[in-house]
């Protein structure tokens, strides 16, 4: 009799996928197992499933630091008949908040070895460095305690991922860095434009120039005169990866990354600066890029061709928060970084990548520009290459005669791909994540009067 219980329960058992029914319970039973703990806790986190805890006394992982009430219920083992009235009475806004913070942890803090070591190693970290030790809220709220470095500071305001929660508002101003490879010869090169064009802003503070140039800088009454703060910094480290670095000089939360030959109009850098401000924990600017997967090479590529879709805003006309150099300085491995300097290349990929596995959301474009359109250096690229190249002005190509730029050349976009699956490698997956939105200024084309435009000078570009 009892042979024949056990063959049906097994028969039973067998029509149904365990992992199909975690994936689609809302609650999972957690009784214990040989000891208090059981591995089915971790099962239900990583299948978002809110764990129903029936172990009385266990004292959960991390529970110094992390406050379990928000992703699991708990229940007494010896009272297992209320527990159907318990889960009842979870209101269905509740039930989501709590299944979405088993994600959070799980991903954050449980979703590999490395992951449990240095979660255990930064707590130890702030036992004993309890000045400089994270608040709960760093530990318990995207993205959490590993991303939120109190090297950086203690101040929860000081960070991009608090504004919302504690009721701040984002930076009113910001710091415009220019990379500067190319030494001064002549006052009509794009950086003097550039200058101009970016001091006008009512919301630049200041503008550094990062000085990355084989040559000196050149004295200050060689650079274009503007009222705006003015300085020359040369470049801590004479790398690609250096132009992100957390210099002192920099105050503002916001940052505007560019290279020395962006075109950009003083309407379009105060209109990126205002959509900053609404998504000031992302990469907000204008030229995009997109990857791919290349099914016929098992392998990611990089793509600068039209779509609908982007995943990448390069850093070469970009807002970002500044917590973001501290990051990109500190953070990621000295591997990488080395090779994007030996590279000179990819370090805008990077910081893509880095922030999109932060945030785990696609940056922000905004109002296409015309001058990122496919220039004449581009037609010449393509010919040369067969390949889609970044795009770039066309100043640069003409100031540099008959010499090549480095975006004609084929190694060079071959570099970014390789960089692309180097960095999937390190960061485990791959965190750039498509988008189609694009945000343009109100009235942008309509047909309506310019002089009712706010921004009508993006509309003349």
């Amino acid at each position: 009799m009892s042979m024949c219980v056990y063959v049906n329960q097994s028969q039973l058992f067998s029509r149904f996928d365990y992992q199909e029914l975690l994936h689609n319970s809302s609650f999972c039973l957690v009784p214990r197992g040989r000891r208090l703990g059981s591995f089915r806790f971790l099962e239900a986190l990583q299948a978002a499933c809110i764990p129903v805890l029936l172990s009385n006394g266990w004292e959960l992982p991390f529970s110094e630091v992390i406050d379990w009430s928000k992703a699991t219920i708990t229940g007494d083992e010896r009272l297992l008949l209320q527990v159907p009235s318990i889960t009842r009475s979870v209101g269905s806004d509740r039930i989501l908040a709590l299944r979405q913070q088993t994600q959070f942890l799980w991903d954050a803090y449980f979703s590999s070895v490395t992951k449990i070591v240095l979660t255990t190693l930064e707590i130890i970290h702030d036992r004993i460095r309890t000045h400089m030790s994270r608040s709960r809220l760093m530990w318990n709220s995207l993205p959490g305690g590993l991303y939120a470095l109190p090297e950086f500071s203690s101040d929860l305001t000081l960070f991009p991922f608090y504004y919302s929660t504690l009721g701040k508002s984002p930076s009113q101003e910001f710091t415009a860095v220019i990379q500067a490879v190319t030494p001064l010869q002549s006052q009509q090169q794009p950086i003097f434009k550039l200058i101009h064009a970016v001091a006008k802003s009512k919301f630049c503070a200041q503008i550094l120039v990062l000085w990355n140039c084989e040559k000196p800088p050149p004295p200050r009454n060689k650079w274009p005169s503007v009222t705006t703060p003015f300085s020359v910094i040369e470049g801590k480290r004479k790398t690609m990866s250096g132009r992100f670095f957390p210099h002192h000089a920099i105050k503002t939360d916001a940052v505007l990354s560019l290279d020395e030959d962006s075109v950009l109009s003083t309407n379009e850098v105060d209109f990126a600066f205002i959509v900053w401000q609404s998504f000031p924990d992302r990469i907000v600017g204008y030229p995009a890029r997109s990857h791919y997967w290349d099914s016929g090479k098992g392998r990611w590529g990089y793509t600068s061709k039209w779509t609908n879709e982007y995943s990448m805003v390069l850093t070469g006309a970009a807002f970002y928060h500044r917590y973001y150099q501290h990051l990109y300085t500190y953070y990621l491995p000295t591997s990488l970084l080395s090779m994007v300097d030996q590279l000179a290349n990819c370090e805008d990929i990077l910081m893509n990548f880095l922030i999109s596995a932060v945030t785990k959301l696609p940056p922000i474009k905004v109002t296409q520009k015309k001058q990122y359109k496919e220039t004449m250096m581009q037609q010449v690229s393509r010919h040369l290459s067969t390949v889609f190249l970044m795009n770039t002005s066309l100043s640069l190509f003409l100031s540099q005669g008959s010499k090549v730029s480095r975006w004609a050349d084929p190694d060079h976009f071959a570099q970014r791909q390789s960089c692309m699956n180097s960095f999937t490698r390190w960061f485990g997956f791959m965190p750039l994540l498509h988008s189609q939105l694009r945000l343009d200024p109100v009235l942008f084309k309509d047909q309506v009067s310019i002089l009712r435009k706010k921004y009508r000078d993006i509309e003349r570009l």
